[in-house]
C-alpha cells in the first residue's frame, strides 16, 4: 500500500513537471519576443497559452526519420534515457509528502548528473554522423569539466552543514541565506548550470554556425521532442536546486515556486542578451577560474568547520 502511494506521488510530480516544461517553453519564445522586440506566441488560445501543447502534438505525431547508417537501438533509446534521467533525478528534492526521501541526495543527483553525459554521447555516436558526433564531444567534455566545479560547491556546503541531505539546507538557512554568505559561489553555481544543460553562451553542442545543431542533427519528431523535454526540465531542476542550496527555501513553501521561476527567468534573460563563448574560453574558465575558487572556498569552509568544532569543546 504505501509503494503505492509513492509511485502515485512519484507520477504526479512527473506530470507536474512536464507541464511546467510547457510552459517554460512557452515563457521562454515571449520573454525572448520581448527582448528582441516583437511578439512572441500569441494565436494558439488566450495570448497564446496552448502553443506549446499545440507544438507537443506537431511533434509526436510528426514522422520520425531514421538514418540508414544509424546503429537503431543506442539512436531510438537515448532521447528515452536522457528523459529518464532528467524526470528521475526529481525524487531528491525534500517534498515532506511521503514521496521517496533518503538521506544521500546529494550524492544521488551527482550520480544522476554524470549519467546525463552517456546520453548525449549515445545520440551523438549512434547517429553515424560527423556533425552530430563532433556536438557530443564538445557537449561531453563540457559536462564533465563543469561537473567537477559542481561537486566541489556542494561538498563545500556538505562540510558546513554536516550532512548529504537536501533537507539540512533550509534548516540552515532560517537566519540569513548562503547567497549573502557564499555570493561568489552562488555566481559559479548558476553559470556550472548554464554549462550542464548546454544553454547560452555556452551551447556548443548546437553551434548553428558550425554543428547543424549538434548532437540531435539527426533526430526529428518525437525523438527531438524528447531531448527538448529533457533540456527545459534540466533547467528547472537545476532552478530548484539553487533557490534549496542557496535561496534557503524547501518546495513545501509558496515562496520557493516565485525564487523558481525567477532563477528559470534568470537562464532566460541570459540566453537573450549574451553571444555564446569560444571553445577554449569556456574550458579556461572551467579549470582556471572557476575550479580554483571553488577549492579555496572548500579549505575555508573546512577551516571555519574546524574552528567552530574547537569553539565546541
Amino acid at each position: 500500500m504505501m509503494m503505492m502511494v509513492v509511485i502515485t506521488n512519484y507520477l504526479i510530480l512527473i506530470i507536474c513537471v512536464l507541464i511546467s516544461v510547457a510552459f517554460v517553453t512557452l515563457l521562454e519564445r515571449k520573454v525572448l519576443g520581448y527582448i528582441q522586440i516583437r511578439k512572441g506566441p500569441n494565436k494558439v488560445g488566450y495570448m497564446g497559452i496552448l502553443q506549446p501543447f499545440t507544438d507537443a502534438v506537431k511533434l509526436f505525431t510528426k514522422e520520425s526519420t531514421n538514418s540508414f547508417v544509424s546503429n537503431f537501438l543506442p539512436y531510438y533509446f537515448s532521447p528515452v534515457f536522457s528523459l529518464f534521467i532528467a524526470l528521475f533525478v526529481w525524487v531528491v528534492l525534500p517534498y515532506e509528502i511521503g514521496l521517496i526521501s533518503f538521506n544521500m541526495s546529494v550524492l544521488f543527483f551527482l550520480c544522476c548528473l554524470s549519467l546525463g553525459v552517456y546520453a548525449t554521447m549515445g545520440a551523438g555516436w549512434a547517429s553515424n554522423c560527423k556533425y552530430s558526433l563532433l556536438g557530443s564531444l564538445r557537449a561531453v567534455a563540457q559536462t564533465i569539466s563543469y561537473e567537477v566545479s559542481l561537486a566541489l560547491i556542494l561538498l563545500s556546503f556538505i562540510i558546513l552543514i554536516g550532512g548529504f541531505s537536501l533537507e539540512l539546507f533550509s534548516n540552515y538557512q532560517d537566519k540569513m541565506w548562503f547567497f549573502f554568505i557564499s555570493f561568489p559561489l552562488s555566481l559559479i553555481w548558476f553559470t556550472s548550470c548554464l554549462a550542464e544543460t548546454n544553454r547560452t553562451p555556452f551551447d556548443f553542442s548546437e553551434g548553428e554556425s558550425e554543428l547543424v545543431s549538434g548532437f540531435n542533427t539527426e533526430y526529428s519528431g518525437g525523438g527531438f521532442a524528447l531531448i527538448f523535454m529533457a533540456e527545459y526540465a534540466s533547467i528547472l531542476f537545476m532552478s530548484a536546486l539553487f533557490v534549496i542550496i542557496f535561496l534557503g527555501s524547501s518546495p513545501c513553501s509558496v515562496l520557493f515556486y516565485f525564487k523558481l521561476v525567477f532563477i528559470s527567468f534568470c537562464f532566460i534573460w541570459v540566453r537573450g542578451t549574451l553571444p555564446r563563448l569560444r571553445y577554449d574560453k569556456l574550458m579556461y574558465l572551467a579549470w582556471k577560474s572557476f575550479l580554483p575558487v571553488a577549492i579555496n572556498y572548500l579549505v575555508f569552509f573546512l577551516g571555519v568547520k574546524m574552528f567552530c568544532f574547537c569553539y565546541l569543546i
